[in-house]
């Protein structure tokens, strides 16, 4: 990418109000060690966490087993290509965020990886400034999408989705209902963005929020606090009259 690739803070920019506390991490898999660096520099100079990959063996691996938002994927690289990446995150992580980095700008190779799954097509040479706001944009559309893995880590234990169960650290366990586990997982999703009433009920469960009582979703909270042992609202945190937030560290 040469001169397009500028470590310090691009001009113009600041830091995305999109991006909490608790930031997205995000993948970078790209063969170019140069290039690689500076993406991943400015990606944290930005306020993200990264995980990066040198090559496509690395990177299917992350890929199909790490915990991220986002995905930075390179097409051309040792090992399974970008494109066969893609095809198995399509299988086996379908609606993961990913972002394609690429040299080859023909309109069918970015046709192919749109029509695969990917989310944006950025070809290089790119300025960082660009691929920040591309990041941004990516993120704020995909928030809400549940995310594929079954298993999560919160202060205290594990969820496991598939089971829909909650394990403690001292091996106690709590069973939780299809909604309180989609609730708890859409929560983990947004990344400790405040997250509404009005939201969940629209985009978690398909109600209007106009013809539905929004005090559904205060029992729901209430519920999943009780089973998440989270009695001082130190992992769900209630910001009156707004909605909730998910705390990833408990508050002190």
């Amino acid at each position: 990418m040469g001169n397009a690739i500028r470590l310090a803070r691009p001009a113009g920019f600041r830091h995305s109000p999109f991006i909490a506390m608790n930031a997205p991490t995000l993948l970078v898999i790209e063969d170019d060690p140069a290039v690689r660096r500076g993406i991943v520099d400015v990606l944290e100079y930005a306020g993200y966490q990264t995980l990066e990959a040198a090559d496509g063996h690395a990177g299917m691996e992350l890929a199909l087993k790490a915990n991220y938002r986002l995905l930075l994927l390179d097409l051309v690289m040792p090992g399974p290509s970008g494109f066969e990446i893609l095809a198995a995150l399509k299988r086996q992580r379908p609606g993961q965020a990913v972002i394609i980095l690429s040299a080859r700008g023909e309109e069918n190779d970015r046709v192919r990886g749109l029509v695969n799954g990917a989310d944006d097509y950025v070809v290089k040479p790119f300025s960082m400034k660009e691929l920040l706001a591309r990041v941004d944009a990516v993120l704020r559309r995909t928030c809400e999408r549940s995310a594929p893995a079954d298993q999560r880590p919160f202060p205290g234990g594990t969820v496991d989705f598939q089971s829909r169960l909650i394990t403690f650290a001292d091996g106690h366990t709590e069973e939780l209902s299809e909604r309180e586990a989609d609730l708890l997982r859409y929560l983990m999703d947004s990344g400790g963005r405040l997250v509404s009433r009005e939201e969940i009920l629209r985009q978690l469960w398909n109600l209007d929020p106009a013809r539905t009582e929004t005090r559904t979703i205060d029992m729901h909270i209430m519920h999943l606090r009780t089973k998440l042992g989270d009695k001082d609202q130190r992992t769900i945190e209630t910001v009156r009259g707004r909605g909730y937030r998910l705390l990833t560290q408990p508050s002190p």
